[in-house]
């Protein structure tokens, strides 16, 4: 085999952290379509702030073949020197949460036009059991004229990014790994080890490493599911959820999980692709889906929530200024994919209520392209009289703020997150 050259396909919120890692060690060509996100990485900026200027730029310096470093790219031709590829490209649901797979697809037969043979093409985004060998592989055929597990192999490694979390890194979470041939699978598993400082398991197989990953995320998406029903129920009986986790919790095996919304790339949307792939073998998922059900409806109900707490009160809804803090899918993290704080707003909306939007770390201009919202990163502090406020995020910034000189007399606070302390007029 000759020198490692990596090619990382697709640098976002899982490809960027994965190439700067494999560029402290290999000559990494980083390659997305998106021509700005290239400039801007080249720039040794980082919009989706996974990765820190200082650990950026020193890497971007190293180009050429004979060193180790990270060269990005939108141009083909740079990848075609490389004898790895990782795709590490989204793998969203449509509106009818079904699966796109369509950029997996792109990727895969991008990757058959530079494929050489010996080469090996890794898989890292989240798919159904079975995708990478049935539905890709046969694309990388069909582009590069090569046989796959004859002139060229493939293995599946699962991403487990969590954005904006800067103490479980992409080198610091144990790594799933696995191969086309047993042969194959130790060398993937090998590169792999040879970066990530938490170690990696081997799995006997590429649809059980694909396996492994979706019911991460679908696990988490239930026993989320369930403590939102459970809020739902408590709020009926007048009783404080919080409250009544936190005796549960003092139980040795009581799992923590906190109600909210379930928004993001990954927890709302896995489970979608496993349960489409069980309908598929004749297996109709029933807790898979009525977990996302609850899940799904969760913005719905956090807004007529706070329209009956701002009736209660006396509040005219028409017109009602409303001000909603977050709209991001988690805190501390500019990531608004998949974000169910647009459900709320358009939930809130639909009273004809006027609804403003303030959120210091996501990007005004991707919120507009994506839902069509207008945001602000401006303070709101100087602004009174909101009827409502609605803290839908838990960003660090938000805990700062004295939330209850910004209402009106009357004005209602409400408490998605469940972090405020004091009088709140209603939380999940």
């Amino acid at each position: 085999m000759k020198d490692i050259k990596i090619a990382i396909i697709g640098l976002g919120y899982v490809g960027l952290p994965l190439a700067r890692l494999f560029a402290t060690t290999y000559s990494v060509v980083g390659f997305d379509i998106n021509q700005k996100r290239i400039t801007e990485l080249q720039l040794g900026k980082d919009v989706t702030l996974e990765v820190e200027e200082n650990l950026l730029k020193p890497v971007l310096k190293q180009t050429n073949d004979t060193q180790i470093g990270l060269y990005c790219s939108y141009n083909l031709e740079d990848i075609k020197a490389c004898n790895y590829y990782i795709v590490t490209v989204p793998t969203p649901i449509d509106k009818n949460n079904k699966p796109n797979m369509q950029p997996l697809f792109m990727a895969s037969k991008l990757v058959g036009e530079v494929i050489q043979k010996e080469d090996i093409i890794i898989y890292e985004s989240t798919v159904y059991p079975g995708a990478t060998e049935e539905d890709c592989i046969p694309l990388v055929e069909d582009k590069s004229g090569l046989i796959y597990n004859k002139d060229f192999f493939a293995g599946y490694s699962p991403e487990r990014i969590n954005p904006g979390d800067k103490d479980h890194t992409v080198d610091n979470i144990l790594k799933i790994t696995s191969g086309s041939t047993p042969d194959i699978a130790n060398k993937i598993n090998t590169l792999y080890k040879s970066v990530i400082t938490a170690g990696t398991y081997l799995a006997p197989s590429i649809k059980v490493a694909e396996a492994a990953k979706i019911i991460e995320n679908s696990q988490r998406d239930i026993n989320i599911a369930f403590v939102n029903e459970l809020a739902k129920i408590f709020n009926l009986m007048d009783i404080d959820t919080q409250a009544v986790l936190e005796a549960a919790g003092t139980k040795w095996n009581f799992l923590p999980f906190k109600p909210g919304l379930v928004g993001g790339h990954c927890i709302g949307v896995d489970p979608y692709y496993l349960a489409q792939k069980a309908q598929q073998v004749g297996y109709h998922p029933e807790i898979i889906l009525a977990g996302r059900r609850v899940n799904d409806s969760m913005g719905h109900y956090v807004a007529s929530e706070v329209i009956k707490l701002m009736v209660k009160k006396d509040i005219s809804i028409k017109d009602a200024h409303i001000l909603v803090l977050g709209i991001t899918f988690k805190e501390n993290c500019p990531d608004v994919r998949n974000t169910k704080v647009v459900d709320v707003i358009h939930q809130l909306e639909s009273y004809g209520t006027k609804v403003s939007i303030y959120d210091p770390w996501a990007n005004p201009e991707e919120v507009m392209q994506e839902y069509g919202l207008t945001t602000t990163k401006s303070h709101p502090e100087l602004v009174e009289g909101f009827d409502a406020v609605i803290l839908a995020v838990a960003h660090q910034e938000f805990l700062k703020l004295n939330l209850k000189t910004m209402l009106n007399a009357k004005g209602v606070l409400y408490d998605v997150k469940g972090i405020l302390k004091g009088k709140i007029d209603g939380r999940l």
